[in-house]
């Protein structure tokens, strides 16, 4: 139960103060900024204590979001509820920052109000908050001239205290009904100068756009292993750790027979995330050989192959390779794609624009140092090279839709589409 909601600048100076206790005494921005901005970065902590006063924050951009309570709370759920008003202040403008809060103070002010009561956090689902807190303002629904607002906002007021806060009954009527889920696969890789996997993860995001009519009822079955073990089947499975679902999913179920099972909220949502930590093959592998011809030239050979299957390419694949900053523009050609040089980021910029499986390739690099240095490349050589791809129709893990089934009490036919795409997260090899 918090007491008291803050947004603080930068140098942590209040521009939003919501209070909703009135018991706090002390000057919490004061403390903050003594706790916080002038402590050293290794002390300092999202949560602590002082006076009988806990503190919770979080850093979103150039604000701060700070929560203070005087009785005994929670402070994991603090933080996942201004997390959770992240996206629910993006969806009026877009973008969280010093400026845009100014800027739309009274909106974030009504918002405060009703994602949270005398403390509590009640409702930060953002399409039904949209259905009476607009742009122009709550006092919109006050004016006498408005009667279509007027008699729109009892409705979304019974949205809020329903079973599906997140999708209102009879306002959701499309056409062409459709639900279209992404699995996306992000790999994080780190590899050694020799060619070994030092450490890899896999994170994985399904996001679904849907536009279906009615209260539609999902089913979405997965190769889940432990779905797999608990019906005694065989076949490819992938076992997820760390599952984060939304909350339209009906838990229990869930728990019970590993079926994903839900009323999805209208348009664009996250539905789960996933992690796994499969031991796998990098699917661009770098090895970057140095030569000094002299005491000022240095010569790298950057060799690349593809591992993954032949009938599959990567697209928009850009492998960054660090320069000396203090080096001049280096002389570069490669066998296959386009070189560019960016001397804000010190960084060689190999964009391959399509790139096939079973592939090889190789890169020739020669610049100039303005100085004398050690001939040993480890003296220059820091900073790991990084690779950015993304592979269509093809996941790392394995991870697979069985059915994507849709169902709604009117029995109209809904088109269900599945799409898979890897990319890369944190990719980095190791050059020394």
């Amino acid at each position: 139960m918090a007491s008291v909601f803050y947004i603080l600048d930068s140098k942590g100076t209040p521009i939003i103060c919501r209070s909703y206790r009135g018991d706090i005494a002390q000057n919490p921005p004061a403390v903050f900024q003594r706790r916080v901005l002038d402590e050293e970065e290794f002390r300092i902590t999202p949560v602590f204590e002082e006076q009988g006063h806990t503190y919770c924050f979080i850093r979103v951009n150039d604000v701060f979001f700070l929560m203070v309570s005087k009785i005994n709370t929670c402070p994991l759920q603090q933080i996942s509820f201004m997390r959770r008003c992240v996206p629910v202040f993006e969806s009026y403008f877009k973008h969280v920052s010093e400026e845009t809060i100014v800027d739309n103070f009274v909106i974030v002010y009504e918002l405060m109000d009703e994602m949270c009561d005398f403390g509590l956090p009640q409702y930060t689902e953002e399409k039904v908050l949209q259905e009476y807190i607009t742009q122009e303002g709550l006092i919109s629904y006050l004016l006498p001239e408005d009667k279509l607002r007027v008699k729109a906002l009892p409705a979304a007021v019974t949205g809020m205290g329903g079973g599906t806060p997140w999708r209102m009954p009879g306002k959701y009527k499309y056409r062409k009904n459709e639900a279209y889920l992404d699995v996306v696969e992000s790999i994080n890789l780190l590899v050694s100068p020799e060619g070994e996997t030092l450490s890899s993860e896999i994170v994985g995001q399904l996001k679904m756009r849907v536009r279906l009519s009615g209260m539609p009822t999902l089913r979405l079955g997965l190769n889940d292993k432990a779905m797999l073990d608990m019906t005694g089947r065989s076949g490819r499975s992938v076992e997820m750790a760390d599952v984060k679902l939304h909350q339209c999913v009906r838990l229990d179920q869930f728990e019970n027979d590993r079926i994903i099972t839900f009323i999805p909220p209208d348009g664009d949502f996250e539905l789960m995330t996933y992690r796994t930590n499969k031991k796998i093959t990098p699917l661009v592998h770098v090895d970057c050989v140095f030569a000094s011809r002299s005491a000022t030239q240095v010569e790298m050979t950057i060799n690349a192959r593809t591992t993954y299957r032949r009938n599959t390419a990567a697209n928009f694949v850009d492998i960054l390779i660090p320069i000396p900053s203090d080096a001049d523009k280096p002389e570069a050609k490669c066998s296959l794609g386009k070189l560019r040089y960016s001397p804000e980021s010190s960084m060689l910029i190999w964009s391959l624009r399509s790139l096939g499986g079973g592939k090889q390739f190789s890169c020739f690099c020669k610049f100039h140092l303005p100085s004398v240095r050690s001939s040993d490349p480890k003296a220059f050589a820091k900073a790991p090279i990084q690779v950015k791809f993304e592979i269509p129709y093809f996941t790392a893990s394995g991870f697979q839709v069985r059915y994507l089934k849709v169902t709604e009490k009117s029995n109209y036919e809904a088109l269900p589409w599945v799409r898979y795409v890897t990319k890369s997260g944190d990719y980095q090899v190791r050059t020394y």
